[in-house]
């Protein structure tokens, strides 16, 4: 299988392309003593990166894929598709070779297994994701979705700042994509919160509000769960829940996060929030039944976010939990098109802390308004286009003051939202 593989007699080959792991990885090349060659690897060592160059490999992965789909799973997060091709005299990212064999993926999906998602995983600027996505005439023909990347630490950064500008900002940045696709958008994932597409500033300020602990850093980014990142500040983890639900996008939940589930820095790289989910009080939080030193990884343990504590099991018992407002935001949004498969027009507010954008979709026409100051704001929306249309709060059933001529004045308690 050697030649499944990137071989060189020297390490002085793709000097443009970048080290992603920079804390760990001081070059793209290590030397093989078996082999008495450098083998070629974007991410860690012990991750050499496949010769896709070679034909078999390219159908070795096609058998791979083909194994899962024939199990019946749904689709696949594609990692770091922007790597998977080298070439000399470019930085060895977003190639056209890597366009050309995801086209060929997305044709064996589409023959052989339709309904079947392709996300695309480009930790890039949407403009350069939107290649990804494929030929805009036929609506698509490489992967379904792809994650939106710098949504994600610009929310963070609004809720600290007290200001929608982040968000506003990349979101007016933000480029058209083909008819059938769509991106996906998250808070956090199995990785660590990226700060690659930030300015220099914005990562100073990211680190000194959300990773004070040396540790709580890896790479470039922040390795912490959402509920630590906010300080288990319940009130915070409902806005930023509510932002991803009604935000454009698909919303990727990551696991335990509808529970609040914690992290341990103490774990080293990605691990600290890699561990087994929580399901019960009992033995390994219920995720596995064999003897606790057995586990890849420990289960969380401290008195806060600790198994005995945060898990399912108790969430479910208790109709004030987390988990159950959690399950009830994703009813309310599978009950009004507008969410996935709406417009989006940001409206001006008054007040620079509270971001107010219509989601639309035929008839249905949904508002949101959010607060991303900790203090109560008010703030008046120039809603005249509706006058006479009557608010309806989508949670409760609440009806509110018909829109009139005047602008719409409206108050939010700190971290609150209104949909």
């Amino acid at each position: 299988y050697g030649d499944y593989y990137m071989w060189a007699d020297d390490d002085k080959q793709y000097p443009d392309a970048r080290v992603i792991f920079v804390d760990t990885e001081k070059s793209n090349w290590t030397y093989d003593p078996v082999r008495k060659q450098y083998f070629w690897h974007r991410f860690f060592s012990h991750q050499p990166d496949l010769n896709y160059e070679n034909p078999v490999v390219q159908e070795e992965m096609l058998a791979a894929l083909r194994f899962w789909l024939d199990l019946g799973i749904d689709g696949f997060r594609l990692d770091a598709v922007p790597y998977l091709y080298a070439a000399e005299g470019t930085n060895c990212e977003n190639l056209p070779a890597s366009h050309e064999f995801l086209k060929r993926v997305r044709k064996e999906v589409d023959t052989h297994y339709p309904d079947t998602v392709l996300l695309a995983e480009a930790n890039q600027w949407p403009e350069d994701v939107v290649p990804y996505f494929g030929d805009f005439t036929s609506g698509g023909d490489e992967c379904h979705m792809a994650f939106h990347f710098p949504v994600m630490p610009r929310i963070f950064m609004a809720v600290r700042r007290e200001s929608r500008h982040p968000i506003s900002e990349i979101l007016a940045k933000t480029p058209q994509i083909p008819s059938g696709c769509q991106w996906g958008i998250f808070l956090r994932n199995h990785d660590e919160l990226t700060l690659e597409m930030v300015t220099d500033d914005e990562r100073d300020y990211m680190y000194a509000e959300y990773a004070k602990d040396p540790r709580m850093r890896a790479n470039v980014g922040i390795r912490r769960r959402l509920a630590p990142l906010l300080d288990n500040d319940r009130n915070q983890i409902e806005l930023f829940t509510s932002l991803l639900l009604s935000l454009p996008g698909s919303p990727v939940l990551y696991y335990g996060d509808e529970i609040g589930m914690g992290d341990n820095i103490w774990l080293g790289d990605r691990d600290a929030v890699r561990t087994p989910m929580q399901w019960t009080p009992d033995r390994n939080a219920g995720f596995s039944s064999s003897d606790p030193g057995r586990l890849t990884l420990p289960t969380i343990m401290d008195p806060v976010y600790g198994y005995q504590v945060t898990n399912v099991e108790a969430q479910m018992s208790n109709s004030s939990s987390l988990l159950h407002w959690t399950r009830r935001m994703i009813e309310v949004r599978k009950q009004n098109p507008a969410f996935g498969l709406g417009s989006y027009l940001e409206l001006p507010s008054a007040n620079p802390a509270v971001l107010a954008y219509l989601r639309e979709y035929g008839d249905d026409l949904v508002m949101c308004v959010a607060n991303f100051s900790r203090f109560a704001q008010p703030t008046e929306l120039d809603l005249r286009p509706y006058e006479e249309r009557i608010p309806i709060e989508l949670t409760g059933g609440v009806r509110f003051p018909a829109i009139g001529r005047l602008p719409y004045l409206l108050t939010l308690a700190g971290h609150g939202f209104y949909w």
